[in-house]
């Protein structure tokens, strides 16, 4: 699993799952801090993604580059400490760009529960898929 946690660590954008009236919704994010298993991400709370997230946790994302992708299932918690939400806008400009406060941010973590690694480079493929459960 470390392989994966550390691919993730090197590669944030990352495609994000939710879903909406049974229907997947995909959009583009960016990790804005990782601690272990546990993934942070921010988002302007009148945004389609904050309600979804709301109605339904669970969610899913994958990262791509070359022959490596790793897939992460979880469920999603609103609730993110102030601390941490201060430290994601202070270490981030891009949300600077957006937001004049940390305040004005909805943010959330997603939490493993299950991590998918694939290397298409070797032969046999290489497939790892750890449970978090």
């Amino acid at each position: 699993m470390e392989k994966a946690l550390a691919f993730l660590k090197g590669n944030v954008n990352v495609a994000l799952a939710t879903v909406e009236n049974d229907c997947p919704k995909i959009r583009v994010f960016q990790i804005m801090k990782q601690e272990g298993t546990v993934f942070y991400f921010a988002t302007n709370p009148k945004k389609e993604i904050y309600s979804q997230l709301q109605q339904n946790r669970h969610v899913e994302f994958l990262v791509m580059d070359g022959n490596i992708s790793v897939r992460v299932a979880g469920e999603a918690s609103l609730q993110v400490a102030d601390d941490v939400a201060q430290e994601i806008y202070r270490d981030n400009s891009v949300l600077h760009r957006f937001h004049d406060t940390y305040r004005t941010i909805a943010y959330f973590s997603i939490a493993a529960q299950k991590i998918d690694y694939y290397d298409l480079g070797t032969s046999p493929v290489t497939f790892e898929s750890y449970s978090l459960i």
